[in-house]
């Protein structure tokens, strides 16, 4: 690649996006986890209580159960993303670029989405410290994800 002045630079926001991401893993596997125990309880003898929500979560509030969906998808593609920027780094060759750059692309705009969520959750108000550290989490990937995909293009 032409300029190899953006490899530490991508090698950097690489290793803090991964660790990013899989924070934003672990405090939504815990919402998840949280939901799912103290979630509605619907069996053969019970009725639907009459604001049934399929991704109900007991902390928060309505865009709770969204604002999680979509961060723990931008999670999973965001290490996804950092395994093929590993690849890319490493070799730092143009061949290697399309793939690294296609899933960072898909893991930025999932991250776009969660942070949608993240600012609704914001505007509604009641949630939890362990939201609010994953809603900036969230939107600090963002940015970093996109500075990320300037660096690799960048190098190119």
């Amino acid at each position: 690649m032409a300029n190899d002045q953006m490899k530490p630079v991508a090698g950097l926001l690489l290793f803090l996006n991964f660790c990013m991401y899989v924070i934003v893993l672990g405090i939504g596997g815990w919402a998840v986890n949280k939901a799912i125990d103290h979630g509605f309880i619907i069996g053969p003898a019970f009725e639907l209580p009459a604001h049934f929500s399929p991704i109900y979560f007991p902390m928060g509030n309505a865009a709770t159960g969204f604002f999680v969906t979509f961060a723990m998808l931008a999670g999973v593609v965001g290490v996804a993303s950092a395994i093929a920027g590993i690849n890319h780094i490493r070799s730092w060759h143009a061949s290697s670029l399309p793939s690294a750059a296609s899933v960072a692309g898909v893991a930025w705009t999932l991250t776009l989405l969660a942070m949608g969520f993240a600012c609704k959750q914001i505007d509604l108000e009641i949630r939890n410290a362990r939201l609010r550290t994953m809603e900036a989490f969230i939107i600090i990937l963002t940015v970093t994800q996109l500075f990320y995909i300037a660096a690799i293009h960048g190098g190119a």
